[in-house]
């Protein structure tokens, strides 16, 4: 999509966003199909691209594997960092078994470093026009992103970016600071770069569904990562043990919301290709037993978007229940299935009417295929090379930001909408750019060593208190 098809209702919202002027953000006009266009750093001039990774947890460490997958020109990975010795050296491990003989790990003891400041010392070995994976939990987002752009870094950032109002201001702020570089920067939503998907999304603006009148998405689970948290062993820091389990935390995550319902909500807004306005939500916490996080076991969100049009949302983390993972698109004609059971493969198809019966089936996407999470490093580190436009950050602050919208009406019990949360003045840890390892939690425990859980109708105007 060039970039004068554009999305008018996303571009009045940024227009109107007193929070994201007052950022000093002018915000190029980007629909939630669209690559945002900006040239970029190459690399070193050997031509390899050097590669430091931060956060070095699971999806850190497959993050790098897709990296040094990516086989169009040298590139090696030269610096980990985490805070957790124990992270780092599993991933280190794991990643010299698949890439030391083809010489794409060069991470000496000397640059797997630990520590809060960790993260500078990493992009430090790095070189202008190198990349940087940004893997940590995403309040650090920020923080390592601004060190990246000081340093002149092509970036990969796990999603989501943000968790808040005030840091998805401060994202893209920093992120006009980014593209005034020629900087490359990726976000790991990786369903946006689906062949299945683009195809589905290509065939419903082309009218072939009709015109959306509703879409569902579903990521209804066991328990998934680290949502349901139980109380801190002894001896160990309010702080580390949070990051331990960040998925349990807010301030660190966004929970179980943010990190595990962002891809179905944001495939549903590209294929609708608007985003919503205003959200509201119900949830609730059972058979808890210990657990000390903030999550609730089940959420069900219903946005709007300005034409009036419903997106519903479905997440849940309790055993023994329905499963399902999946997204859909209703139209007028039809029904198009976003995505079947996980994030790949999509399995994307259409169908005459609303029931998926294969006497209905229009078209289906041809099997088996390619990876999107190697299809995004593939078009990142392509980007570097060819020094061609790449910059996903607006998009990802505009998928994390919708998704925190409905979270906060969950939490809440309020309709909350788009414009209210960008503007909010919650901030859920403040000041963690100043953290080490002997510093307090921007969460401490209560009395009783339980943390600030929602209360929704009590408390309207922030998720805790």
């Amino acid at each position: 999509m060039s970039s004068s098809e554009t999305s008018s209702s996303r571009r009045e919202f940024l227009r109107a966003s007193g929070a994201v002027a007052a950022a000093g953000t002018v915000l190029s006009q980007m629909t939630p199909s669209a690559f945002a266009a900006t040239p970029g750093l190459f690399a070193s001039q050997d031509s390899t691209i050097q590669v430091a990774l931060i956060g070095c947890g699971g999806r850190g460490t497959g993050a790098a594997t897709n990296a040094l997958s990516v086989e169009n020109g040298p590139i090696k990975l030269v610096a980990m960092a985490d805070v957790f010795p124990k992270n780092l050296e599993y991933s280190f491990k794991n990643l010299e078994k698949s890439f030391s003989e083809n010489g794409r790990m060069d991470v000496p003891e000397d640059r797997r470093f630990i520590g809060f400041d960790a993260y500078k010392k990493a992009m430090d070995v790095l070189k202008p026009g190198d990349v940087v994976i940004l893997t940590t939990p995403p309040a650090f987002r920020w923080v390592h992103f601004t060190y990246a752009i000081e340093k002149g870094l092509n970036v990969f950032m796990e999603k989501p970016v943000t968790v808040d109002g005030p840091a998805t201001r401060r994202m893209l702020a920093l992120n006009e600071q980014a593209k005034a570089k020629d900087l490359k920067v990726a976000v790991g939503l990786m369903c946006r770069h689906c062949d299945a998907r683009k195809e589905l999304y290509d065939r419903i603006r082309n009218g072939e569904i009709g015109d959306i009148t509703m879409l569902r998405a579903y990521r209804m689970a066991g328990p998934t990562g680290s949502a349901a948290a139980g109380p801190k062993p002894e001896g160990m820091s309010d702080l580390m043990y949070q990051i331990s389990k960040f998925h349990g935390f807010l301030w660190l995550s966004g929970g179980a919301v943010s990190d595990f319902l962002i891809h179905n909500i944001d495939e549903s807004c590209w294929m609708k290709d608007d985003w919503p306005v205003e959200a509201i939500a119900c949830g609730g916490r059972h058979y808890r037993g210990d657990s000390v996080d903030q999550n609730f076991d089940s959420y069900s969100m219903e946005y709007t978007f300005k034409d009036g049009t419903k997106l519903f949302v479905d997440g849940r983390t309790i055993p023994g229940c329905h499963q399902e993972f999946a997204s859909y698109a209703h139209g007028t004609k039809g029904l198009g299935i976003i995505s079947s059971a996980s994030h790949s493969p999509a399995k994307c198809r259409i169908y005459k009417g609303h029931k998926e019966d294969e006497a209905n089936l229009l078209w289906a996407f041809p099997q088996p295929e390619p990876n999107p999470y190697q299809l995004e490093w593939n078009h990142l580190i392509a980007a570097i090379r060819e020094n061609k436009p790449y910059n996903e950050v607006e998009r990802g602050c505009m998928a994390s930001i919708v998704t925190s919208m409905g979270r906060m009406a969950a939490h809440t019990g309020q309709l909350i909408t788009l414009d209210q949360i960008m503007n909010s003045d919650h901030e859920f840890g403040p000041n963690i750019d100043q953290l080490t390892m002997e510093s307090d939690s921007p969460l401490m425990p209560k009395a009783d060593g339980k943390y600030p859980i929602p209360l929704p109708g009590l408390v309207k105007n922030r998720e805790y208190a």
